[in-house]
């Protein structure tokens, strides 16, 4: 395959809050320009420090483009700027970069509106765009390649909103990888672990989340669940992001394997760990797979209401089994992205 010849363009379809001036969008646009590509990057600030450093370490293949995925008239900018950059090139790749969340909270008290939010980015922008590039993807017998999760093959705690956005996109890749098999357009998704990219480092806005999240909740259910529960879950989520691995390679490594080999896989899993927990997910009981995602990512202590003592609490035999709060539990292998 030649790159700056045949089929050299590959667009990537920015993260909502970061784009490709940012984690894996960013490693993986620098490297596949360095390997010859010409890269559509799409990002949230055309000034961002990010964007600012492409600029400044990419050759003239590299093309930025401001796109917000909440705003049809950006998305459609977007696959019009594409069009006409890969007019006499082709467009052989498209990376779906998208990762919204903002909540870390059971789904009773997650707002409804996150999860439309995460859908609407995770889910509905991926889908529009995907489908206004499948023509040109078509033409060329070319490559998508998806950034999913682990959260949504598993019932992660307290990831509700962000893991039923990611098991939609997910299955909505396995629907595109059946149906365009006869175009010769191969399709994969990459579930990544826990990796330490900047929203992941950025503890002072999951610590703003959380405030908010707080202000906003119904005085019900912040007598039912308390306080201390959900500032119990936030201390454990940022321990959990704390073990993160810094070395962004691997994911990037997947996602230029799933563009350029010739048989690339249905499904990578770059991160520590994910083997174990996939095993554990899919052959051993419910229970043990709930109990290892508690011991391993987030163990939610009684809500307020379940405690004994407490008036009008009724503990069933699972809620009084559940671990006591520990604000040091073990290594978790697959935080969320």
């Amino acid at each position: 395959m030649g790159y700056r010849g045949k089929w050299r363009g590959v667009q990537f379809m920015p993260r909502a809050r970061g784009g490709c001036d940012s984690g894996f969008g960013k490693e993986a646009a620098k490297k596949l320009d360095a390997m010859g590509f010409m890269v559509l990057a799409t990002v949230l600030n055309l000034d961002s420090p990010g964007a600012l450093e492409l600029r400044a370490c990419c050759s003239p293949h590299l093309k930025l483009l401001q796109m917000d995925l909440t705003k049809p008239a950006d998305i459609s900018r977007a696959l019009e700027f594409t069009k006409a950059h890969t007019t006499s090139t082709g467009l052989w790749g498209l990376v779906n970069n998208a990762g919204f969340n903002d909540v870390v909270a059971d789904a009773e008290l997650s707002p409804v509106a996150t999860f439309r939010s995460c859908m609407e980015v995770n889910f509905f922008g991926t889908l529009q765009l995907t489908k206004g590039l499948l023509p040109l993807l078509r033409r060329s017998r070319g490559r998508i390649v998806t950034l999913g999760s682990p959260a949504g093959d598993m019932p992660y705690p307290c990831l509700g909103a962000y893991g039923t956005s990611k098991a939609a996109v997910v299955l909505l890749m396995d629907i595109f990888s059946c149906e365009l098999l006869p175009w010769g357009v191969k399709v994969s998704v990459i579930q990544p672990g826990c990796f330490k990219t900047e929203s992941v480092k950025n503890v002072g806005n999951w610590e703003r989340r959380k405030q908010l999240l707080l202000a906003s909740l119904p005085q019900e259910l912040l007598q039912a669940y308390g306080e201390d529960y959900i500032e119990h879950v936030h201390g454990q989520f940022l321990h959990s992001l704390s073990l993160a691995l810094p070395d962004l390679s691997p994911v990037v490594d997947a996602i230029i394997d799933a563009l350029l080999a010739a048989q690339p896989q249905r499904r990578y899993y770059p991160g520590r760990g994910l083997g174990l927990m996939y095993f554990i997910h899919y052959y051993l009981p419910e229970g043990l797979q709930r109990r290892f995602l508690q011991t391993f990512f987030i163990s939610p202590c009684l809500p307020r209401a379940l405690r004994p003592g407490k008036p009008g609490s009724t503990p069933t035999e699972d809620a009084a089994q559940e671990p006591d709060p520990d604000p040091n539990p073990g290594p978790n292998p697959t935080a969320a992205q």
